[in-house]
C-alpha cells in the first residue's frame, strides 16, 4: 500500500510542477502567469476541484507525462464555474489527443449542469508528432463550443499564443480577452506569411491586440496584464446567468446610489449638429459604476455593454455622437447585432438609446456589404424575445431609425425625449428633394421650408400620435421610467413560429 502512495504523490507532485522549473521561470519572465495561477486568481479561495490531473499520454509505454492542459470547476462569487487552462510550459500548451479529450470533458459537465465555461488559451497549436489525431481534437472542441452556444456562457481568456485551429474555438465563444503584448491571434504565423506573400511581420502586428480588439473586433476586452483581466473575467460572469433557463442575478448594492446623477438635458448639446458622448447619458441612467462595456476599442460608433437597473441586468446599446456622428457602419452593426443575440439567448432586457442620422454612405461601405450587413441588425432585434426599450435622445433618421428597436421590429416600450426628431431624414435634405422646384426659382424660400418641415413632421409627438411612439418623457424622468418599463416586462413571454432556424444574412 505505501508503495502505491509513493506513486500517487509522485505522479501528483509531476502534475502540479507542469514543464518543470526552468520552464515555469521563463514563462514568469514573460510577465505571464502559469496555467495554474490563473485557475487560482479566476476561482474563490480552495474552491478549485482539478479534474483528470493525472491524464497521460501513453502511460503505459512511456511513463507519466502531465498533459498540456488543467481542467475542472469551482466557485466564482459563490457560483459554479468550468475551467480549462493550457499550460505553455508543456509542450508550448500544444493541442494533443489526451489534451483535447480533457478539455471536451469539461465542456460536456458544463453543458450538463447549466455552468458557465472559462477557458484559458496559451498554445503554439496542435501537436504536430500527432498529426490528424490532434487535429480531430480540434474538430471536437469545434462541435463543442457550438453545442454550448446559446446555452451557457463561454469566456475565451488568450494569455499567449493562439495560433492555427487553436483560434477558432475563441472565436466560437461568446467573449474573448487579451493582454497587450501578450495575447497573439492568428491563423498562421509571421514566418509562413513572409513565406507565402513576402511580408515581413511581427507576431504583435500579425495577431496582436491592435489587429483584433481595434480593426477586425475579435477582441472584445483588452487588458494590460492578467491580473487586471482575470478580475474583468469575474466581473463580467457577475452579470450572466448560469445558462439559458435561468435570469441574471440581481445585485441591489448599487442600486440606490444616485449622488451625482444628472438631468440628461444638461447632457445633449441643443444644437443637433454637436456631438457629445453617450456614455455620460448612460452612466447617469443606470446604477452608479455599474456599466461594463463590451468592444470598448472596436467600432465605436456604438456602444454596447452591460448594466444594471434598480439591481436588473440590462444589456444596453446605443449609438455614439462622439464618433461619426454615431451613424451606422458595416462594424457598428456587427457588433451591435452579436451583442443583441447574445442577451436575447441569455435573458438579458434590452435598452437601445437610440440618436442616429442614419446609416454611413459612401462607395466603399456599399462594396464591403453594408446592405448585408446592416440587415444583420434589423435581424437581430426583431427575432429577439427579451424585453426590449428604446429612447429616442436626439436624432433617428431613415432606416437606422427602423433598425434601432422600432415599434414595428416587435419593440415592447418606445420612448422619445421632447426635443427628439424621426424623420426619413434630416430637414434640410428633405426639403431639397421635396421642394426642388420651388426653390429652383427662389431659394429665399429655403429657411422657411426647413423650418415647417421640422415643425410638421420630424417632432415625436407625430410618431406619438400613430402609436410607433408609446410616450414622450422628460428628461429628468428617463432612469425611473425606464426601470419602470423593465420591471412591467419582467415576466414577459413571447413564442416564436417553429423552424430549425432563420436564415440570417451572415
Amino acid at each position: 500500500m505505501s508503495k502505491q502512495l509513493d506513486k500517487f504523490n509522485e505522479l501528483n507532485d509531476l502534475a502540479l510542477q507542469g514543464g518543470g522549473p526552468k520552464r515555469v521561470s521563463a514563462q514568469k519572465d514573460k510577465g505571464k502567469f502559469t496555467a495554474r495561477d490563473r485557475i487560482d486568481e479566476l476561482f474563490d479561495e480552495d474552491s478549485f476541484h482539478e479534474i483528470g490531473r493525472l491524464v497521460s499520454f501513453d502511460y503505459l509505454r512511456s511513463g507519466y507525462r502531465p498533459s498540456s492542459v488543467v481542467t475542472g470547476y469551482g466557485f466564482v462569487n459563490g457560483r459554479k464555474v468550468f475551467v480549462y487552462s493550457q499550460d505553455f510550459t508543456i509542450d508550448g500548451g500544444a493541442l494533443s489527443e489526451e489534451s483535447a479529450s480533457k478539455i471536451c470533458k469539461i465542456m460536456d459537465l458544463a453543458l450538463n449542469n447549466g455552468c458557465p465555461v472559462v477557458g484559458f488559451i496559451d498554445s503554439g497549436g496542435a501537436k504536430i508528432q500527432e498529426g490528424v489525431f490532434s487535429l480531430a481534437g480540434y474538430s471536437s472542441i469545434f462541435e463543442k463550443n457550438i453545442a454550448c452556444s446559446g446555452v451557457i456562457p463561454q469566456i475565451s481568456a488568450i494569455y499567449g499564443p493562439a495560433a492555427g485551429g487553436a483560434t477558432y474555438s475563441p472565436a466560437l465563444t461568446d467573449f474573448i480577452f487579451m493582454v497587450d503584448q501578450i495575447s497573439q491571434m492568428y491563423i498562421t504565423g509571421p514566418d509562413v506569411v513572409k513565406a507565402v506573400t513576402g511580408e515581413n511581420v511581427t507576431h504583435q502586428e500579425l495577431g496582436g491586440v491592435q489587429t483584433h480588439a481595434f480593426k477586425s473586433g475579435v477582441s472584445h476586452f483588452v487588458h494590460q496584464d492578467e491580473e487586471t483581466s482575470i478580475n474583468a473575467i469575474k466581473e463580467l460572469l457577475a452579470f450572466l446567468p448560469q445558462n439559458n433557463m435561468e435570469t441574471p442575478p440581481k445585485d441591489f448594492s448599487h442600486s440606490d446610489v444616485t449622488d451625482g446623477f444628472q438631468d440628461i438635458n444638461k447632457i445633449i448639446p441643443d444644437d443637433k449638429s454637436v456631438g457629445y458622448d453617450v456614455l455620460d447619458v448612460i452612466s447617469n441612467t443606470v446604477d452608479a459604476g455599474t456599466f461594463l462595456q463590451i468592444h470598448e476599442n472596436f467600432a465605436r460608433n456604438i456602444v454596447v455593454g452591460f448594466g444594471r437597473l434598480d439591481g436588473t441586468c440590462i444589456g444596453v446599446i446605443a449609438n455614439q455622437p462622439a464618433v461619426m456622428a454615431g451613424a451606422l457602419d458595416i462594424d457598428a452593426s456587427n457588433k451591435a447585432a452579436r451583442f443583441v443575440r447574445f442577451c436575447d439567448a441569455f435573458n438579458i432586457p434590452l435598452i437601445t438609446f437610440v440618436d442616429v442620422p442614419g446609416f454611413m454612405p459612401g462607395v466603399s461601405q456599399e462594396s464591403l456589404g453594408i446592405i448585408r450587413h446592416g440587415a444583420k441588425l434589423i435581424y437581430a432585434y426583431a427575432e429577439a424575445s427579451v424585453p426590449k426599450i428604446s429612447l429616442i435622445l436626439r436624432k433617428a433618421y431613415g432606416g437606422a431609425y427602423i433598425v434601432m428597436s422600432s415599434k414595428n421590429l416587435r419593440g415592447d416600450v418606445n420612448y422619445a425625449l421632447p426635443f427628439s426628431e424621426i424623420a426619413v431624414m434630416g430637414a434640410e435634405g428633405a426639403v431639397n428633394i421635396v421642394n426642388r422646384k420651388e426653390l429652383s426659382t427662389d431659394d429665399s424660400l429655403r429657411e422657411k421650408l426647413v423650418s415647417e418641415y421640422q415643425d410638421k413632421l420630424m417632432n415625436p409627438f407625430v410618431a406619438a400620435s400613430k402609436g410607433l411612439i408609446d410616450e414622450v418623457i422628460d428628461t429628468e424622468l428617463v432612469r425611473e421610467k425606464l426601470i419602470s418599463a423593465v420591471g412591467m416586462l419582467e415576466n414577459k413571454r413571447e413564442s416564436l413560429p417553429f423552424k430549425k432556424h432563420g436564415n440570417i444574412p451572415l
